[in-house]
């Protein structure tokens, strides 16, 4: 079995699983082409197959079909998933073959296929569904009284994971990565990523009309026809404010390196084939992987959005403020990714916020 890519009729990539005998599984294909009609990017399609490919490749082994599976199927994929060879069982803190995190993730994709086969009749699926509706306590749930006793739809298995500490990067580190930029245009990529903790596919995405100068703004607008495939993951509109100094790499950016390059795009590609097509995100992960090499620092540059969160966390900036501009819909998703701040972060806050004074603050 294996993931295949495939290129659309309108040249957009998508994903689909093939067999052992190269053919294309019709209920994998179903749900698949479902996440394409509902927009859903290339990378998220990619990831939903492989995941079924596993499912596909468990379920294959035990001699049983989709459609006839059972709950218990679900929890010995999970086991399988851990387990680093046939007949080895993982105890506590020993070591998987799949993190906690990637056995969530195939199972996130497994619940959302089956919410699509409970359409079909597909026993395991209305199982599924059942589950993730029902109140297996006999207490009233948190906002029972919002919800008027209706179900909320609830992830029926979960690995149990520990909390991971997201990385960031020091001002050396950055000014280094910054400083092994051949192009202006890298350095202008990198700096605006560093400074709005945008997403690269948001910057990927930027049009000319998108960069406010004269008032400091830059409008992140989601759009399905991205000739680069570069998607905002984000459902609406947002403005977000650039510093002056953003401003100033951008105008330099125009004038010393874009010249008369005729794209409604700001970042394409100036230095290799095909000239004036917006940039890719294979292109931006050889500039990283080039970057790397010349600054020897190991980074990505998600970590340039999670260096920003944790800074402007650190410097006193309001949750709700750090959640508008990472774009998140709710700041508990904030609060929840950067949880990290430490002891030191909190006594800082409690210092800013006047509730330690005097002799509480040595």
């Amino acid at each position: 079995m294996r993931v295949q890519r495939l290129v659309m009729p309108d040249e957009s990539g998508s994903w689909t699983v093939l067999d052992d005998r190269g053919e294309v599984i019709a209920p994998v294909e179903a749900f698949l082409a479902h996440l394409q009609a509902l927009n859903r990017s290339p990378e998220t399609v990619r990831t939903y197959a492989t995941s079924l490919k596993l499912w596909w490749e468990f379920l294959g082994g035990v001699g049983c079909g989709y459609d006839a599976a059972t709950v218990d199927h679900v929890a010995r994929f999970v086991a399988w998933l851990r387990a680093p060879a046939e007949n080895v069982t993982v105890l506590e803190g020993g070591s998987a073959r799949c993190s906690p995190a990637t056995v969530n993730r195939h199972l996130a994709a497994l619940f959302s296929f089956y919410d699509y086969q409970a359409r079909n009749g597909v026993p395991l699926a209305q199982q599924l569904v059942a589950w993730r509706r029902s109140n297996r306590g006999g207490f009233r749930p948190f906002l029972h009284h919002a919800t008027g006793g209706r179900a909320v739809a609830a992830r029926p298995l979960r690995v149990r994971q520990p909390g991971r500490v997201p990385r960031t990067l020091t001002d050396e580190q950055l000014l280094a990565i910054v400083e092994a930029c051949e192009h202006l245009r890298d350095r202008f990529l990198v700096f605006l990523l560093a400074e709005t903790g945008m997403r690269v596919g948001q910057a990927l995405g930027l049009r000319h009309a998108d960069f406010v100068s004269h008032r400091r703004e830059l409008h992140i607008v989601p759009r399905a026809d991205n000739a680069n495939g570069a998607r905002a993951k984000t459902l609406a509109p947002a403005t977000i404010p650039v510093s002056a100094g953003i401003v100033r790499l951008y105008t330099a950016y125009m004038f010393e390196e874009y010249g008369d390059c005729e794209s409604d795009y700001v970042f394409v590609n100036l230095f290799a084939e095909p000239h004036g097509a917006p940039l890719r995100y294979q292109a931006v992960h050889k500039l990283v992987y080039r970057l790397r090499a010349r600054s020897g620092i190991d980074f990505t540059l998600h970590m340039l959005r999670h260096t920003r969160a944790t800074s402007l966390l650190r410097g006193g900036v309001d949750i709700e403020v750090v959640a508008r501009l990472l774009g998140h819909r709710s700041s508990t998703t904030t609060s929840q990714t950067y949880a990290h701040l430490g002891t030191g972060d909190l006594r800082a806050q409690l210092i800013r916020s006047g509730a330690w004074s005097g002799g509480e603050q040595r």
